[in-house]
């Protein structure tokens, strides 16, 4: 199957409660139609309680047809699972690779360093750090070096 068919299939349903399990998310969407699958990511464990179980707080179901799965979107958008108002649309393919990453800046990727750093003596940047022979900035004879500085004090 393509991804792209998939990801028609799939949709998103965001802010459900801590309450709610894979269980409750397939009695309330299965009426739209054939539910292939209903994923509900875990939450990062609590090292002082790791038996605790809980969910990041949104799901994703597939279903059979693109159809089925526009008519959960049409009736379930906004709408309210025990107490809370639901998030419901498509889902979307998660981002390349800087998705990936997490919380890291993206010039952290090497990926991206390779394909957009410029080498520092093409950047500009060696006549501020310093390098001899492209714009020193060590100060001249008599500018306020280090042992001016000392003398000064």
């Amino acid at each position: 199957m393509e991804e792209g068919t998939k990801s028609k299939k799939t949709i998103f349903v965001g802010g459900i409660g801590d309450d709610v399990d894979e269980a409750v998310i397939l009695e309330n969407f299965a009426t739209f139609g054939d539910v292939i699958e209903v994923q509900l990511p875990p939450a990062p464990t609590n090292p002082s309680n790791p038996n605790e179980t809980k969910h990041r707080g949104f799901a994703f179901v597939t279903y059979t047809s693109p159809a089925d799965a526009q008519d959960a979107i049409d009736n379930m958008d906004l709408n309210e699972l025990n107490g809370r108002v639901l998030r419901v649309n498509l889902a979307r393919p998660m981002k390349g690779p800087t998705q990936a990453a997490g919380n890291r800046a993206i010039w952290e990727s090497e990926d991206w360093l390779r394909k957009n750093a410029k080498p520092l003596s093409q950047s500009g940047g060696a006549a501020l750090r310093g390098n001899p022979g492209e714009g020193s900035a060590e100060p001249e004879e008599g500018e306020g070096g280090d042992e001016d500085n000392a003398m000064k004090e």
